[in-house]
């Protein structure tokens, strides 16, 4: 149940909005061309991925495209308060004048459906929300220049954050919507260092339901046919290459060179080394 509104427009459009709630609420996001940051000031959310839930407590932040996100969130437990930043592709081009900045391009060679993200507690964040809550409270103050000024800096602050790819990822597919097949995003990701819910992430997934697609399509559990793989091209490079074993290693997607050489050993009968020289030897 929405218990106070209030919103700020931007060339006719809604662009602030803070909303506060009561449980039990769900709170529906249009399925429009733009993307949405929520930030949690009281409470806590509940934002429905596929079939399971992310949790967004106080302080943290939500960011999604409102086409293939789903755009739902609920709550339960305790009051709510949203404040929304909402950002517009022909508003973006057109306060940027041409010159879209790199925030807003997908990062090079990524392969990714993903279509949300959860943002922890960051300080410049919230000072930044701070700052719009005093013009919700004094809407006469405000003037089409600062709400401008506002946007670029959310942009500013976004692209600061450890979430920068994602949010590139989410940005992008406003201005150029490209949507990936489930074996694209696979064989992209083979050898990276994602763990299976980073993964499942890319796919726009929940773990759960990335599990049954990937039994369907290769007839095996991801872990399982993810480590075959990378020990194949790990095993490939070993006799066609003089790359240091290290380098290989993290070459095929593991994090270090023990976890590489225990997998490898368990699979061959052999440590990396001997599999070089014994295959070595063999002409």
């Amino acid at each position: 149940m929405v218990d106070d509104y209030k919103k700020i427009d931007l060339f006719g459009k809604s662009f602030l909005q803070k909303v506060a709630l009561k449980p039990p609420f769900t709170f529906d996001f249009p399925i429009a061309n733009q993307a949405c940051f929520i930030y949690i000031l009281e409470g806590d959310i509940q934002y429905q991925l596929d079939n399971e839930q992310k949790n967004i407590p106080t302080n943290y932040s939500l960011f999604l495209n409102c086409i293939n996100s789903g755009g739902q969130i609920h709550g339960t437990k305790s009051n709510c308060e949203l404040i929304i930043v909402t950002f517009y592709p022909d508003i973006l081009k057109k306060i940027y004048d041409r010159e879209i900045p790199l925030i807003h391009q997908a990062p090079q060679n990524l392969v990714s459906n993903q279509s949300s993200e959860k943002i922890n507690n960051d300080f410049l964040i919230q000072k930044y929300i701070e700052g719009l809550l005093f013009y919700f409270e004094n809407q006469s103050l405000v003037n089409e220049d600062i709400l401008i000024l506002k946007l670029k800096e959310i942009m500013l602050l976004l692209s600061q954050t450890r979430n920068v790819k994602a949010i590139q990822v989410i940005l992008s597919q406003l201005f150029s919507p490209t949507t990936y097949t489930f074996k694209q995003i696979i064989e992209a990701h083979l050898f990276s260092q994602l763990t299976l819910d980073e993964l499942a992430q890319q796919l726009n997934l929940s773990i759960s339901s990335f599990k049954r697609e990937f039994a369907k399509i290769y007839g095996d559990t991801p872990a399982k046919y993810i480590k075959t793989k990378k020990l194949e091209k790990a095993a490939q490079l070993l006799l066609a290459s003089d790359q240091r074993i290290t380098d290989i290693a993290y070459e095929c997607g593991f994090n270090d060179l023990a976890n590489f050489t225990k997998s490898f050993s368990t699979s061959y009968k052999c440590t990396p080394t001997d599999y070089r020289l014994k295959r070595s030897n063999k002409f």
